[in-house]
């Protein structure tokens, strides 16, 4: 599968509200929810309105929400484009679901990445992606289950527990480059890093489980708290 490489120069904002997300977007990734006012989301996204934010969206809950479905529309597309094209087996399924977040980290100003990061302690039941319509939800839910049926070699125990593992290892280093290209910092040619990444990956999900691992396995599956990575 050829990824994309995004065009690095920066588009304007279509309205205030796009402007809104996109301010909330980059300060959240850099400084958390919690770390972040509205009156300092209102002032980066240059609206002569502190108030801004509360006429638009009502509370930071529902401007946290309103960053994902803004920009889930377009992943959840570009999935539909990459479906027709795939590899067959386990890269092609963790490829068609992960390489949209891999591009989205290249695009100019684009914090998405980072703000899912700083998301990350938040329990399934408690993350704002819990909130979304089930629109939202369910192709994750069906990446999920695509991704576990070609792990046949690895106990049922784990196999949910391996794709959150890989689909946060994705996060975690697309995360770490969409900072290094926000500081101008070197980074690997694009080309190369998502082969290498994805070569990680497929290799984490893949790798042999020990005889240590095996004796310490509970005899039923439990419940495996969600990697949210959409």
């Amino acid at each position: 599968m050829c990824p994309r490489k995004p065009d690095r120069a920066p588009a304007p904002p279509r309205s205030t509200r796009d402007a809104l997300i996109l301010a909330a977007e980059q300060l959240f990734g850099r400084y958390g929810v919690e770390g972040v006012s509205l009156r300092q989301i209102a002032a980066e996204a240059g609206a002569a309105n502190n108030s801004a934010v509360h006429y638009h969206f009502g509370s930071k809950e529902s401007l946290v929400q309103a960053i994902f479905e803004y920009r889930l529309p377009q992943l959840m597309q570009r999935r539909r484009l990459l479906a027709v094209q795939r590899e067959p087996g386990l890269r092609g399924c963790m490829e068609q679901y992960l390489l949209p977040l891999v591009e989205l980290a290249e695009q100019s100003g684009c914090c998405y990445l980072t703000f899912l990061e700083q998301l990350q302690g938040s329990s399934f039941e408690d993350h704002p992606f819990s909130r979304l319509p089930r629109s939202f939800q369910e192709p994750h839910e069906a990446f999920m289950e695509e991704a576990m049926s070609f792990l046949d070699g690895v106990p049922v125990q784990l196999q949910a527990r391996r794709v959150n593992q890989g689909s946060t290892m994705c996060l975690h280093a697309c995360a770490d480059r969409e900072r290094a290209l926000r500081l101008s910092a070197p980074t690997l040619p694009f080309a190369l890093h998502v082969s290498e990444l994805f070569d990680g990956i497929i290799g984490l999900l893949m790798a042999p489980v020990s005889e240590a691992t095996l004796r310490h396995l509970p005899a039923e599956a439990s419940a495996v708290p969600a990697a949210v990575v959409p």
